[in-house]
């Protein structure tokens, strides 16, 4: 019932990001998505498809009554792609277990990320826009949105944050700094990037940006009310003071020394300082924690409670593989009931074609002998028989899917 599904992907698991990467521009590239999927089906190589790709994805979510073997994966692009050939294969109910575990995360690089969901319902509407999804993929792509708002319902497979960015805003919050504490960000690469956003949304508006190159420092902090962005080396004469500092930048040594915090520090004290070094290797320096009694959030720190806070969602993964086993049986029952009422979609016009065959031949003599009274009786009394022997079939197959 379900053979005719299949999915061809490549991921995190089977390939390096720079073959999915590449495997992705093959399809986008060229004509375009849109035409490259359309050539697909005008030439019948697939039915229904569905497409979706990430960072560390690519599916192709399809019907065909075709083999998929290596000449059907050659297809697929008009040109050979070395990552065809990786392509891993699904078919069946396996096929429609992988997409509801993407959809609901648990496939995800990063265990309980619901950003896949709204990926692929973007990706849904796009396929539907461009008359790709038929009613089998309709079904199917809607029964797996159902899936994943079960699982992130009825799991904790999202809780936790397992970001480090966002571990080092919630260290950062039970230190309690006020909305007007002069933020001082060290580094504006795409870390410190995320922290701006974060530091954004809290309502934090005082923000100094230091950076080796001004432009990208001044680029960052004009994100702020009160930004100020600043070249690096400035940082040695810098009197504005912190009361927060995130360092991460991409050098080799050390970028806050001793010396460095003491500069910036100027007259005040250390201890009511917060520092949250998102650095690697470390961006402050060894003699600087010691030297300075400051809070001091470190990366290593923030990686272990990710670590945890992985482990507690991997936990959640059996409880999620048996939402989406309930899942794959109502979708079971859903399309074979779909499948019978595609089926049973000719029988409203057989029996109308039965009844006007009846009027109009086999009894239209005996109809016309009739009183005008009697024959709009006969009448009235065949329209009643036809709507219900309409219903008897229909409702005698839905009942049967049940049982």
């Amino acid at each position: 019932m379900l053979q005719h599904f299949h999915i061809l992907t490549l991921t995190h698991r089977n390939a390096k990001l720079k073959e999915i990467g590449e495997l992705v521009a093959a399809f986008e590239g060229g004509t375009g998505l849109q035409d490259h999927l359309t050539r697909l089906r005008d030439a019948g190589i697939v039915k229904e498809v569905f497409y979706a790709s990430t960072c560390n994805r690519i599916l192709l979510l399809f019907t065909t009554d075709r083999r998929v073997d290596d000449s059907f994966r050659q297809s697929l692009l008009p040109h050979s792609e070395p990552g065809l050939a990786k392509l891993r294969h699904f078919n069946g109910l396996n096929a429609l277990r992988h997409l509801y575990e993407v959809a609901g995360s648990i496939d995800s690089l990063v265990v309980g990320e619901r950003q896949i969901l709204g990926q692929l319902r973007e990706s849904q509407e796009m396929c539907r826009k461009w008359g790709l999804i038929g009613d089998d993929l309709r079904i199917i792509t809607n029964r797996a949105v159902l899936a994943a708002k079960d699982i992130y319902a009825n799991t904790r497979i999202g809780e936790k944050s397992v970001s480090i960015v966002s571990l080092s805003m919630q260290e950062l919050q039970r230190h309690a700094p006020s909305r007007r504490a002069r933020i001082l960000l060290v580094g504006a690469g795409q870390t410190n990037v995320l922290v701006a956003k974060f530091l954004r949304k809290q309502g934090y508006t005082h923000v100094t940006v230091a950076n080796r190159t001004l432009a990208r420092a001044q680029q960052l902090a004009a994100g702020f009310a009160d930004g100020t962005g600043l070249q690096l080396d400035q940082l040695d004469s810098y009197t504005g003071g912190f009361d927060v500092l995130f360092v991460c930048t991409a050098a080799a040594e050390a970028t806050i020394s001793p010396e460095r915090f003491r500069q910036l520090l100027g007259s005040e004290e250390a201890t009511q300082k917060i520092v949250v070094d998102l650095g690697v290797p470390a961006d402050v320096d060894e003699a600087t924690v010691r030297m300075f009694p400051f809070t001091y959030i470190a990366i290593e720190h923030l990686r272990s409670l990710a670590a945890e806070n992985m482990e507690f969602r991997h936990r959640e993964v059996d409880l999620a593989h048996e939402i989406v086993d309930r899942h794959l049986k109502e979708t079971e029952m859903v399309y074979q009931t779909r499948l019978i009422e595609r089926a049973m979609s000719e029988v409203p016009s057989r029996i109308k074609e039965i009844r006007h065959t009846a009027v109009t031949k086999i009894f239209r003599k005996e109809l016309e002998d009739l009183d005008p009274e009697t024959r709009e009786l006969m009448d009235r009394m065949m329209l009643y028989m036809e709507k219900r022997c309409i219903g008897i079939p229909m409702q005698a197959a839905r009942e049967a899917v049940v049982r």
